[in-house]
């Protein structure tokens, strides 16, 4: 190879990455832009939600047709997740009644899922926002508790 040239099969896995970046990011500032002056008041939601998207993308390892696809519908996904959350608070929902409406959702969007994606991603894509959902609760516990056996006594 001459020097100066580069790689094909490099250029091309870097132009993937970067176009999966690109998408990833267009998805969360179309996102951001969806949600109500409520849900911006959560500041920590939209750095939760990052991290979310970070890591499922990295556990599906999305090919960029994929995750043209992908992206559209998870938004999708996580506005009616969002949006029987929003009912269970405003119309005081029972817990059972919200996570069977949650289950509907998950299921009807498991067909879609796989449509944009092999059904073994699919599959993947649930076991893996599972995984990030008690990821997230084992840290936050592990921050408490840090936080109560660094708290000093009172001094009396």
């Amino acid at each position: 190879m001459k020097r100066g040239m580069v790689c094909p099969t490099l250029k091309k896995y870097t132009m993937k990455q970067f176009l999966l970046i690109l998408l990833v990011g267009l998805g969360l500032s179309l996102h951001g832009f969806a949600q109500d002056g409520e849900d911006q008041q959560k500041e920590g939601g939209g750095k939760l939600e990052a991290l979310k998207i970070a890591y499922l993308t990295k556990k599906l390892d999305l090919s960029t047709e994929e995750a043209q696809r992908f992206w559209p519908v998870y938004n999708k996904y996580v506005e009616e997740i969002h949006g029987v959350r929003k009912e269970q608070k405003q119309k005081n929902l029972g817990e059972l009644e919200a996570e069977d409406k949650i289950l509907n959702i998950r299921k009807k969007y498991n067909s879609e899922f796989s449509r944009a994606l092999t059904p073994e991603k699919a599959n993947n894509f649930f076991r893996s926002e599972k995984e990030f959902g008690n990821f997230i609760r084992q840290e936050l516990q592990q921050r408490r508790l840090n936080n109560q056996l660094n708290r000093r006594p009172l001094r009396q």
